[in-house]
């Protein structure tokens, strides 16, 4: 079986900064892409940031210039630094990530979400 463990929300004031991450454990072959979606209350899950194995990003719109996404390989982690913080970035964030199995196909596993509030 496979996990993805999410930590690192809470509570920020406008401008602040969070870092969030999410590791995967349980017997893995090969993560390749790694992502971070939330949901906001009422509107649909978005994706916010991705990383190949290899290192390449996106980001929406929205996030660019203010959040990065990195991975550690080697843990099957990983991270997103949010910075600038916004009220609009408040919302619930999901880490997925694209794992292969031995023997098994390729599968995109969730994370239990971790919440993100930002407020004065």
């Amino acid at each position: 079986q496979v996990q993805l463990v999410e930590s690192g929300g809470g509570l920020v004031q406008p401008g602040g900064s969070l870092r969030l991450s999410c590791a995967a454990s349980g017997r893995i072959f090969s993560i390749n892409v790694m992502g971070w979606y939330r949901q906001a209350p009422g509107k649909q899950r978005e994706l916010v940031a991705g990383i190949t194995s290899g290192g390449s990003t996106n980001y929406a719109d929205s996030v660019k210039g203010r959040f990065t996404i990195s991975r550690d390989n080697a843990k099957n982690t990983v991270y997103l630094q949010m910075n600038s913080l916004k009220p609009e970035d408040t919302a619930v964030y999901y880490c997925n990530s694209e794992i292969r199995r031995v023997g098994v196909p390729t599968i995109v596993y969730w994370g239990q979400g971790t919440q993100v509030t930002v407020s004065s």
